[in-house]
C-alpha cells in the first residue's frame, strides 16, 4: 500500500486547549480497503485526532486531505456528507423508534411532504441485507440486543456514500460471537474499498483485524507500523514509552471456610430475571472474580448485592446479620458500594469538576444540612488524586475532559472516600489503555491487602484470574461453579464459561 495514494491524510495536525496541546504536529494516513488501528494510552490524543478528522474539533494547525482534495470540516455533518462516518462506543441511536427510522434518521424519504414509511423500510432493508443482517426494519430498536444495535449504527453510517468509517471501541459490550459478526461486516466493507479506523484496547482484536497501526503518546506521533511486523510487547512499550509495568503479585487473600463467617453472605439471590438462586460469600481482604459471557447475569448479580435491584428471592447477611438491601443508600450505610460498568451515565458527572465528583457521594451521605467545609473538601479530593495518580492533577477541571482511565480513578476515589468494606466493580477497566489497566488491577490488590472485600467483574478472563483469589462462573443467569483462581487457566475457564448446560 505504500505506493498507493492515501484515501485520507492528516499532516502536521495540532489541536490546543489553552496552553496544552492535545495533538502536537501529528501526521496520520489511511488507505482504501484497509483497517487501521489508532493506539495509545488514555490521554494520548486518540479521541482528539478522531474529532479532528470528523469535524467535531477544528485544527489549530495542519492539513486534512480526503480522496486527493484538501478539506476543512466545520461540523460532523459536513464530514459525513464528504464520506466520513463515525460509530461511537456509546451507541447514539433512538431506542424508541424503528430500526428503519434509525438507519435513515435525518434522510427519511418523503412523498407529498410526508415521510414515506413503506419506502423507508424498503431502503433500510436493502442496506441491512447488503451487510448480511437479517433484521426486521420495522421492529423497535430497543427490542434488539446491544450487538444488533451496534450493527444498525454501522448500517446507518454506511447508508450514505461512505469512504472512511470510524469505529470507536465498537466491541466493548459484545461477546465473542458478536465480535466475529462485527468483524465479518468490517471485512465486507474493506472489500469494497472503505477505509476503516478501528479504535480498541483489546490487543487480540487489533492483531486479528487490523492491517496497520498508528501509535500516539502525549499528543505526539510515535510511529506508524504494519501490524504483522510489530510484536505485541513492542506495541505496548511504544504506547507507554517505557518497559511494560508488571502486575504486582501479592499473597492471595483469605477464602471462606464452611465454619467461617464471611463479611457478606448471599443465598439464593434471584433478581431482575437475570440472576437465579445464586450463592456468594466474600471475606474481608478477598477478591472474588465473576466470569461469564455477556447476558450471563454478571451485572444483575452486582446490582442485586448492592441494593440497586430488589431481590425477588433469597437473603443477604452482613457479618452474620440478615439485612434488607432495598436501596443503594442502605447498602452504602452498611459499607457496600457499587461502580457501574457504564461510568458515563451511571458514574461520572461529566460537567462537574474532579473535586465535586470525588466528594459527591460523601456529601450526599452527610446530607444537605451538614456541608463539608470547602477547605476539607479540597484536602480530601487532593489526597485521593495523589493516592490514585489521577492525571492531570487539576481539581477544578471538568471530569468529563479526562481520559477514560482517569475518569475511572475519579469514580473509584468517590467510592473509597466513603470508607467502604465491600467494593463491587463492574467492568472497571473497560475501554481504558494497558497502562491504566495495570494500575487499576494493582490498586484492587492493594485495597484487598488493606482488608477491603472486592467483587470484580470483567469480560476479560485473563484479568479475572490475575486479580482474583476465587472465581465464580455464571451461565444463563445461574452460578454454576466456584473455585480458587490458582486452580484454573484462562483456557479452562473459557471452557467453563462457554459450555452449554447439560440437556441444551
Amino acid at each position: 500500500m505504500d505506493g498507493a495514494r492515501p484515501l485520507l491524510e492528516l499532516t502536521g495536525a495540532t489541536v490546543r486547549f489553552g496552553a496544552d496541546a492535545a495533538l502536537d504536529d501529528v501526521s496520520f494516513r489511511m488507505f482504501p480497503g484497509e483497517v487501521h488501528s489508532l493506539m495509545g494510552e488514555n490521554g494520548a490524543g486518540k479521541s482528539t485526532l478522531i474529532k479532528a478528522i470528523t469535524g467535531a474539533l477544528p485544527l489549530d494547525a495542519g492539513t486534512l486531505v480526503l480522496d486527493g482534495r484538501t478539506v476543512r470540516f466545520a461540523t460532523p455533518h459536513e464530514a459525513q456528507r464528504a464520506g466520513i462516518s463515525t460509530v461511537y462506543q456509546e451507541i447514539d441511536l433512538l431506542p424508541n423508534v424503528s430500526v428503519a427510522e434509525n438507519v435513515l434518521l435525518g434522510r427519511e424519504p418523503r412523498r407529498l411532504g410526508f415521510v414515506d414509511h413503506r419506502l423507508m423500510r424498503r431502503q433500510a432493508a436493502d442496506v441491512l441485507r447488503d451487510l448480511g443482517l437479517e433484521v426486521d426494519p420495522g421492529s423497535m430498536l430497543a427490542t434488539h440486543p446491544v450487538a444488533v444495535q451496534q450493527l444498525v449504527a454501522i448500517a446507518r453510517a454506511i447508508s450514505t456514500d461512505v469512504k472512511v468509517l470510524v469505529l470507536d471501541e465498537p466491541t466493548s459490550s459484545l461477546d465473542l460471537d458478536e465480535v466475529a459478526e462485527l468483524f465479518r461486516v468490517v471485512r465486507q466493507l474493506t472489500a469494497r474499498g472503505v477505509a476503516v479506523l478501528f479504535v480498541s484496547h483489546f490487543l487480540d482484536q487489533v492483531y486479528e483485524l487490523c492491517d496497520r497501526v498508528t501509535v500516539l503518546r502525549d499528543g505526539k506521533l510515535v510511529g506508524e507500523y504494519l501490524t504483522r511486523e510489530l510484536l505485541r510487547i513492542d506495541l505496548v512499550q511504544k504506547m507507554l514509552g517505557r518497559q511494560v509495568s508488571d502486575f504486582k503479585d501479592r499473597e492471595r487473600g483469605p477464602t471462606v471456610g464452611p465454619e467461617e463467617q464471611p463479611l457478606l453472605r448471599a443465598r439464593g439471590v434471584t433478581a431482575s430475571r437475570g440472576i437465579q438462586r445464586a450463592d456468594v460469600d466474600l471475606a474481608e481482604g478477598e477478591v472474588v472474580g465473576v466470569a461469564g459471557l455477556l447476558g450471563s447475569g454478571r451485572t444483575e448479580l452486582a446490582r442485586a448485592v448492592t441494593g440497586i435491584s430488589p431481590l425477588d428471592e433469597g437473603s443477604i447477611e452482613v457479618e452474620g446479620a440478615g439485612v434488607r438491601l432495598d436501596s443503594p443508600r442502605r447498602a452504602i450505610d452498611l459499607g457496600v458500594v457499587y461502580s457501574s460498568e457504564n461510568r458515563r451515565t451511571e458514574g461520572i458527572v461529566a460537567e462537574l469538576s474532579v473535586l465535586d465528583n470525588i466528594t459527591l457521594a460523601l456529601q450526599a451521605q452527610r446530607g444537605a444540612l451538614r456541608r463539608i467545609p470547602p477547605a476539607r473538601r479540597r484536602e480530601l479530593a487532593q489526597s485521593w488524586v495523589e493516592a490514585l495518580g489521577i492525571r492531570p492533577a487539576d481539581l477544578d477541571r471538568p471530569a468529563g475532559t479526562l481520559s477514560g482511565g482517569n475518569q475511572q480513578k475519579v469514580l473509584l476515589a468517590r467510592l473509597l472516600a466513603l470508607a467502604p468494606r465491600l467494593l463491587v466493580l463492574d467492568e472497571p477497566t473497560r475501554g481504558i489503555d494497558v497502562g491504566a489497566k495495570v494500575e487499576i488491577q494493582n490498586l484492587v490488590g492493594e485495597l484487598a491487602d488493606n482488608g477491603l472485600a472486592v467483587l470484580f467483574i470483567s469480560a476479560e478472563l485473563e484479568e479475572v484470574l490475575r486479580v482474583s483469589d476465587r472465581v465464580v462462573v455464571l451461565r444463563d443467569g445461574r452460578l454454576v461453579d466456584t473455585f480458587d483462581s490458582a486452580d484454573v487457566t484462562t483456557d479452562s475457564l473459557l471452557v467453563l464459561v462457554a459450555r452449554p448446560d447439560e440437556g441444551e
